[in-house]
């Protein structure tokens, strides 16, 4: 894998590189509290490289970047104006590409209503890496290649709006045109196409249908939620489309299928540690009855977790998930490939081991998927060094496997890598 001449020039002159610390916005014209804090962010370069080779892929370079932040936020009167963005060279794709992580407006509506206007990035829900009610967009393909994991939750466009009441809390989050994740492509890594009964990485890469955008086809996400004793209860509804194209057209073209869905979640205190448990339904609005191969069938899913520090410095967090098809025969009687297709009952055990040493300058994780239906796993061990406040370095693995190549992680076998990032905040 050749480093570009890029990356190695920016590295050695990272220390020399200096920001401007001044506030855009001089006391004369705001009040104390109406200024602009400073910019900052960082610059990271980042190397990573398959084990092996993949035979649809040239090259075995799954990370090859120079990454530029720059974040900061400005408070005019009543308001408050976000930035996060990112720059970078990506040298696996030969492109330039842009982030822009977050440019918001939000305010105060009233005494208890806050409002967040503009590109942002939203989460709710209580699974860790495991998404049940948290239907904002994802980048699988930046949390497979070894980048932060920040960037594992993606940006959109959105309105969103949480209002604080006696009784309970509402957040409403509002998605005018639809916000898929970023799945994979065949660009960087290879996937599984029951349609060729193998994996592919076509060219041009991949680039499903999406919906119209039409204001009817937006996203629409509510919470409910309140803490009651230290127990936080949530209910969560949502309409709008899978955010992964696994349904067809009548051209066999990918597509996303239109979903409804609703759940609810609990987290409180138990023993040593936190227990959480989350249910959703996925109600797949074109295909009720299961009989159309071509669309999903409507699921059932289930989260249950809990993490506790077993001992100074070391936490461990353990999860299961249930993710049950309904109307699974029809699915199975109507399906040109059935050989293809989800178990009824796919179970999926995770595992989270942190281990901080050297005054937190150290930090050792493993994080574990196991599926014992599915028979395939992946694991993400990760070491982090902090040297002061300015320089860090993270390494780590995405290792992959399975018995059949058409599982979830078993299609990724050949993408398994190993990855550093040197990173400069300033």
């Amino acid at each position: 894998m050749k480093s570009p001449p890029l990356l190695l020039f920016l590295l050695s002159s990272l220390p020399a590189i200096s920001f401007g610390q001044e506030d855009l916005w001089s006391d004369d014209d705001w009040g104390e509290e109406d200024q602009a804090s400073r910019w900052s962010g960082f610059i990271e370069a980042g190397l990573g490289t398959r084990f092996g080779n993949d035979p649809l892929i040239a090259g075995r370079s799954t990370l090859e970047e120079i990454r530029w932040r720059l974040e900061s936020e400005w408070r005019p009167g009543h308001y408050a104006i976000g930035f996060k963005g990112d720059a970078a060279y990506d040298r696996v794709e030969n492109r330039w590409t842009g982030d822009l992580r977050d440019l918001t407006i939000a305010f105060t509506a009233g005494k208890s209503t806050d409002v967040n206007l503009g590109r942002q990035v939203q989460t709710w829900g209580t699974g860790d890496l495991v998404f049940l009610n948290d239907l904002f967009p994802k980048d699988f393909v930046s949390f497979f290649a070894g980048r932060d994991d920040e960037y594992l939750k993606a940006a959109g466009n959105a309105v969103r709006v949480t209002l604080y009441a006696p009784a309970v809390n509402v957040d409403f989050s509002w998605t005018p045109v639809f916000e898929p994740d970023n799945y994979l492509t065949g660009e960087r890594f290879s996937f599984f196409s029951p349609l060729a009964g193998g994996n592919v990485a076509p060219s041009p890469p991949l680039s499903a249908i999406e919906p119209s955008k039409s204001l009817s086809n937006g996203e629409f996400a509510l919470r409910l939620f309140r803490t009651v004793e230290s127990r936080e209860y949530a209910i969560y509804a949502y309409r709008g489309f899978f955010k992964q194209p696994n349904a067809l057209t009548e051209t066999l073209q990918a597509t996303f299928a239109p979903m409804n869905s609703l759940g609810a979640s609990l987290r409180q205190p138990a023993g040593p540690g936190l227990l959480n448990a989350e249910i959703s339904y996925y109600d797949s609005r074109d295909d009720r009855n299961g009989s159309d191969p071509r669309i999903p069938n409507d699921q059932f899913r289930f989260l249950t977790g809990y993490e506790w520090e077993a001992k100074a410095n070391f936490t461990v967090g353990l999860q299961y998930f249930l993710e049950w098809t309904l109307d699974h025969d029809a699915l199975i009687d109507n399906s040109p490939y059935p050989q293809y297709e989800a178990d009824e009952f796919r179970h999926l055990l995770t595992n989270r081991l942190t281990w901080r040493t050297g005054r937190d300058k150290f930090t050792w994780s493993l994080f574990s998927f196991f599926s014992p239906s599915d028979h395939d796993f992946y694991l993400r061990p990760v070491f982090a060094y902090r040297r002061d406040d300015q320089w860090s370095v993270t390494a780590g693995a995405n290792l992959f496997d399975g018995k059949d190549e058409h599982t979830f992680f078993g299609q990724l076998q050949d993408a398994s890598n190993a990855y550093i990032r040197i990173r400069y905040h300033y």
